[in-house]
């Protein structure tokens, strides 16, 4: 039974970890080990119902649980602490590019999204998905998707254009 459910599974977690941990990064806005948690219980979930999913759409279903883990671990109020074993030095301001900006800063902005707003545009602009499937995955109507996903671009692009206004 075990080798019935582990064909292909192995490769698929393997050849799609590296996808799904960055859309799970996009979805908690950044937080890397949060995305991680994400990936890993996806996948685990993954597993249970494997032989039933395998041959359909392993991808769409890996996706979906991870917009609702999302969105349900948004709605916890405390993570904890986070311990580490050394505080991270100061950044000097010449060392990073301007492209590890320009995503941290739309990580950042991502973050202020409600968890639905953000998993509409992460999944239609980043994965580039129908709306179909993006109100699939979240679970609603194509037009709720759709407003999710307008909405959160129009925020999107509020906070953005705040973020480079000059100050005075």
């Amino acid at each position: 039974m075990e080798q019935v459910r582990a064909d292909g599974f192995d490769e698929f977690a393997a050849a799609r970890w590296s996808a799904l941990l960055h859309v799970a990064r996009l979805l908690t806005g950044g937080d890397r080990q949060r995305a991680e948690d994400l990936v890993q219980e996806a996948l685990v979930k993954l597993w249970f119902v494997w032989p039933k999913v395998a041959e359909q759409a392993p991808e769409a279903y890996v996706r979906t649980v991870l917009v609702r883990l999302a969105a349900r671990s948004a709605r916890r109020r405390w993570w904890g602490e986070r311990p580490v074993e050394q505080l991270p030095d100061r950044a000097d301001p010449g060392d990073m590019s301007s492209a590890v900006a320009e995503r941290s800063r739309l990580e950042a902005a991502l973050a202020l999204l409600s968890p639905k707003q953000r998993a509409a545009v992460v999944l239609r602009y980043y994965e580039d998905l129908p709306e179909s499937q993006v109100a699939q995955a979240l679970g609603c109507p194509v037009g709720t998707a759709r407003s999710h996903a307008s909405r959160g671009v129009a925020r999107l692009r509020q906070i953005l254009s705040d973020a480079v206004r000059p100050v005075g």
